[in-house]
């Protein structure tokens, strides 16, 4: 039994899933295997030239900056002890768009910082990990190695986060996997709650409960993947109780190089973009859904993808288009060309809020 920790990993996931076969090959840089011993070294390194046409403004701006996932450093451990393997995972992500603001203090977070514990029963894991719910929702996004919609004030992308799926952040958590039985994997953990009810008494007084399912299938040289994932917790202080619940799910259908992929989320008493400690007094609805098409031919992955959320909750509605032309130079080196276009308007009004197209070519490089 070998345990390989990066290939489980959140990170690992989406390379695979972006990058197509070859990624398998080249995950890690192995620097010690010995007497049931590894450890080897993952990284993820990529910046972008990116203009912008902001409506809404009324104003263009060019800009040299990061994708969709940022830069990334992981360390990958593994240790086989009698019928068990121990395993662990420490990755560092940092921007690189803040070299005008911070020029020599970039800001460095860390995503994941896990203990497994393998064995024939599965897998458990301790620490800090993404959350399962909406995890393949953007794990198996086609542009997930692009770069996106505009997200905050700092510059940084957001994929499809708020346009198509919420993001799964990554929490504390104690999470049990299954072993693959014939193709279907059940995961469910139980992980920190947010406090959505701050004031007297707040209290949360169950952890947040989060699970997913995973089937996959060769038909007829179709590969099928479908999955359903959840989320539910409570918080509550001495005037207000806030019950959070959502539900994931989707589909992909891949045939030669052709992969259609469709995926979707509906929840109620949160914000559709993160779970996170906020003040809410209400339990309001959201909910979305991403179309994606991708055609693989030789070294180029050509992408059209289309998304849209709603919600009560944070009163928007957006919908995000993309079309991305991906090109491998080789095994550790992409190219990638895409024009995003991104609306949002305020559901209540139906103001204008966000109108931007933006031109975004890039360069990523991994071991």
């Amino acid at each position: 039994m070998k345990n390989n920790n990066f290939r489980k990993s959140g990170l690992a996931m989406a390379m695979v899933a972006a990058m197509g076969a070859s990624a398998g090959a080249n995950a890690a840089v192995e620097v010690y295997n010995e007497d049931g011993t590894t450890f080897s070294v993952d990284g993820y390194f990529n910046a972008f030239y990116v203009n912008r046409d902001d409506k809404i403004a009324d104003t263009r701006n060019s800009d040299i900056k990061m994708g969709f996932l940022p830069n990334t450093i992981g360390f990958n451990f593994s240790k086989e002890v009698g019928d068990l393997t121990m395993g662990g995972r420490s990755s560092f992500w940092s921007t690189i768009n803040d070299s005008l603001q911070s020029p020599t203090d970039t800001a460095i977070d860390v995503r994941q910082l896990y203990a497994t514990v393998d064995g024939s029963f599965g897998q458990v894991l301790i620490g800090k990990d993404f959350g399962l719910y909406a995890r393949n929702n953007i794990f198996l996004d086609e542009i997930l190695m692009g770069f996106g919609s505009p997200g905050a004030a700092t510059g940084v992308s957001f994929g499809n986060i708020r346009s198509g799926y919420p993001y799964p952040n990554p929490s504390a958590q104690i999470t049990y996997r299954s072993p693959d039985m014939g193709g279907l994997k059940v995961a469910a953990g139980v992980l920190e709650p947010a406090n959505t009810t701050p004031g007297p008494q707040s209290e949360q007084s169950a952890p947040r409960i989060e699970a997913e399912l995973t089937y996959s299938a060769d038909l007829s040289g179709v590969a099928l993947t479908g999955w359903v994932n959840g989320r539910s917790q409570k918080s509550e202080n001495a005037t207000t109780s806030i019950s959070s619940t959502g539900v994931g799910y989707g589909v992909r259908a891949a045939v030669a190089g052709l992969s259609v992929t469709a995926s979707g989320f509906n929840s109620e008493g949160d914000i559709p973009v993160l779970i996170t400690d906020a003040n809410l007094t209400t339990e309001e609805d959201a909910s979305g859904y991403l179309l994606q098409g991708s055609y693989t031919l030789g070294s180029n992955r050509f992408v059209l993808s289309y998304g849209e959320t709603e919600s009560d909750q944070a009163d928007f509605e957006t919908e995000n288009s993309s079309v991305a032309l991906f090109h491998d130079v080789n095994s550790n080196f992409k190219l990638v060309a895409e024009y995003n276009m991104f609306e949002q308007t305020v559901k209540s009004s139906g103001a204008d809020a966000a109108d931007a197209d933006t031109i975004a070519l890039g360069a990523i490089v991994t071991f």
